[in-house]
């Protein structure tokens, strides 16, 4: 009887151990799929630079049209215009401006890109206040219309380059020059002012404001860009 309550004791104890070790095993899988799940920082604004590449082709798309003197709803290059300002330049470059450059800066590491990066931010910003500024006429003077043309060409020539000497460069140098502590930290806390900023949405909610606008040209779908080869 001894010998089977002793069995029935040490059933209990290893059925509970095992259960424990469960319980330890799911909270290691919730944390893995937690960090899974995490965006840092170079990926965040890589994805914020996606949706700028849309504008550009947005932008692309105007330019052309005007200087075929087509006409198309002003307020869609507008609203376009509007997103680059709010998300673009009032939210990414910040994020650039205050939580990047400075950081390279105290590392004395690609300073001088630093510096012509934050140079055509705001050569960048004195374009949008005129893309802004001559968008709210319904109906542009042929002159405007060469404004806008030359504003629409000078954004996107330097803001390809811009973002690909980012992506490629600036964003995977930030890694090496700061701690895997803070790198973790400034990734919650680039998720945190997106929602402070934009709401819930954030970032999903502006790539459905700039897709409704690609809708508005007709050039929302991907396949109409795949060249026909023979």
């Amino acid at each position: 009887m001894e010998n089977n309550n002793q069995q029935r004791r040490n059933f209990i104890r290893a059925a509970a151990i095992g259960s424990v070790a469960g319980i330890s095993l799911l909270s290691a899988c919730k944390e893995d799929e937690d960090e899974d799940q995490k965006v840092s920082p170079p990926e965040d604004l890589m994805q914020e630079h996606g949706l700028l590449n849309r504008i550009l082709l947005i932008y692309d798309h105007c330019r052309v049209l005007l200087m075929a003197n087509q006409n198309f709803p002003i307020e869609a290059l507008a609203n376009s215009a509007g997103i680059i300002r709010t998300f673009v330049e009032d939210y990414h470059e910040k994020q650039e401006e205050n939580y990047l450059f400075p950081r390279f800066r105290k590392a004395n590491q690609l300073t001088d890109l630093v510096e012509t990066l934050l140079t055509q931010h705001k050569a960048g910003r004195a374009i949008t206040d005129q893309l802004m500024q001559l968008t709210k006429s319904q109906h542009p003077s042929a002159t405007e219309k060469q404004q806008v043309v030359k504003l629409l060409t000078d954004f996107n020539t330097m803001y390809r380059p811009h973002e690909a000497r980012e992506d490629t460069i600036l964003f995977p140098a930030f890694r090496k020059i700061v701690s895997h502590h803070e790198y973790d930290a400034l990734g919650e806390e680039f998720e945190n002012n997106e929602h402070k900023l934009f709401g819930k949405s954030g970032f999903e909610g502006m790539v459905e404001k700039v897709a409704d606008i690609e809708k508005s040209f007709g050039i929302y779908e991907l396949a109409q860009f795949t060249p026909k080869i023979s």
